[in-house]
């Protein structure tokens, strides 16, 4: 009996070990015939051994899920050797927004600078990227482009044409580095838009003093005096003319006067009146005797007339035609080159009109035949031979009389 048993178990023993042998046989065969494949997913590296016939097939048993934007070294059709490699990389969300256009795409660009040359997307060197080209792309990226364009900029004095990628003048002018100061302003407004069909004018203002000194005219008073014959004249005392000092407050915009506003004046000398006797003695009548002696003399020719025309007080000056460059015409056709010793004065005809015959007192009778640009008001210009005596004659007050 127990050889029977020692039997039994010896053939147990036989029929379990040829299982265990099967098995294993089996499992070498199996796992002989398998494909080594190195994978690298998502950057990833892993050795992988599999039945799979193709490519697909094998990126199935790994449960990668294979979009048309991703990157696949091979096919998902291709045959899967036996120690290959086989690269998948997942194309990543990014958005790229240029100006007011925005794009989100799949990429598997590495890059930023790999996406855009991908995207046929080119930068100047004045445009501006949110994120620097040479960074690495990762997934929900936004790179944000802004196009530089050209703006006419005039800083006080200067222009110039600008790039800029300024949404706001305020922002444009940060990034020119311009200061404004307390008074200056700018055109359009800072918070305005910039836009390459508008310039930006950036206006400097300023406030200076200036001080001047302008002469004051004198006044003529005029006394009667009874030891002068009626309708006489004798100067008792010459005038002279005063001078105020006068401060001004002058707003200059970009170097150009634009206001000036008076702040104070004072007197630095009193004006001097011009005092005149006037004479009231009358003179008794000429006998027959006297008025044939009074008959024979001859009166000056620069003597005032007894009566009669309008009386003025003009400031006089004297002006001669012998001068380079000098045409010698007055503005009524009088050729005073051909007539240097002729009598004639320059005139504002809303003052004395053209043509008139006057009295000027210490020149004589004259006729009012030229006009001149500096010769408004009570002026008058007096003609003589030549520029020595013009500048002996200088400034003057003077009586005329318009005669006619």
């Amino acid at each position: 009996m127990s050889t029977i048993l020692k039997n039994r178990r010896k053939l147990g023993l036989a029929v379990a070990s040829f299982l265990v042998f099967t098995a294993t046989l089996m499992i070498l065969i199996t796992e002989g015939t398998k494909k080594t494949v190195a994978v690298t997913l998502d950057g990833e590296q892993v050795v992988v051994k599999t039945h799979a016939e193709t490519v697909g097939e094998m990126l199935q048993e790994l449960d990668v899920d294979v979009t048309a934007s991703d990157y696949l070294s091979h096919a998902p059709g291709s045959v899967v050797k036996n120690n290959s490699s086989l690269i998948w990389e997942p194309a990543k969300p990014v958005t790229i927004t240029v100006g007011d256009d925005s794009e989100k795409l799949m990429t598997t660009a590495e890059t930023v600078q790999q996406l855009l040359k991908d995207e046929d997307i080119q930068l100047s060197e004045h445009d501006k990227i949110n994120i620097s080209p040479s960074k690495n792309i990762f997934a929900n990226m936004t790179i944000e482009i802004e196009r530089a364009f050209q703006v006419v900029f005039n800083n006080g004095k200067k222009k110039e044409k600008v790039w800029t990628t300024s949404t706001t003048v305020a922002d444009f002018l940060q990034q020119q580095s311009v200061e404004l100061g307390e008074m200056d302003r700018v055109e359009p407004g800072l918070e305005k838009m910039v836009s390459s069909e508008k310039s930006i004018d950036v206006i400097r203002v300023e406030k200076v003093t200036d001080v001047v000194e302008e002469s004051l005219d004198y006044d003529v008073v005029k006394k009667e005096d009874a030891k002068l014959a009626k309708g006489t004249e004798k100067v008792i005392q010459e005038g002279q003319e005063g001078l105020i000092k006068k401060e001004f407050e002058v707003t200059k915009e970009n170097g150009k006067e634009v206001k000036r506003s008076l702040v104070s004046e004072k007197n630095i000398k009193d004006s001097k009146d011009k005092i005149v006797a006037i004479g009231t003695k009358v003179t008794p009548a000429l006998t027959p005797q006297r008025k044939a002696t009074a008959a024979g003399s001859k009166q000056p020719s620069n003597a005032a007339p007894a009566r009669g025309g309008k009386e003025l007080y003009m400031n006089a000056t004297a002006y001669t035609a012998d001068c380079n460059g000098c045409s010698g015409v007055t503005s009524t056709g009088i050729n005073l080159n051909a007539n240097p010793n002729a009598k004639v004065i320059a005139v504002d005809p809303s003052v004395i009109p053209l043509g008139s015959k006057v009295w000027v007192e210490g020149y004589g009778y004259a006729v009012a035949g030229d006009t001149g640009g500096a010769i408004k008001g009570n002026k008058i210009d007096v003609h003589v031979k030549s520029k020595g005596q013009a500048i002996n004659f200088g400034r003057k007050r003077v009586k005329v009389r318009i005669i006619d």
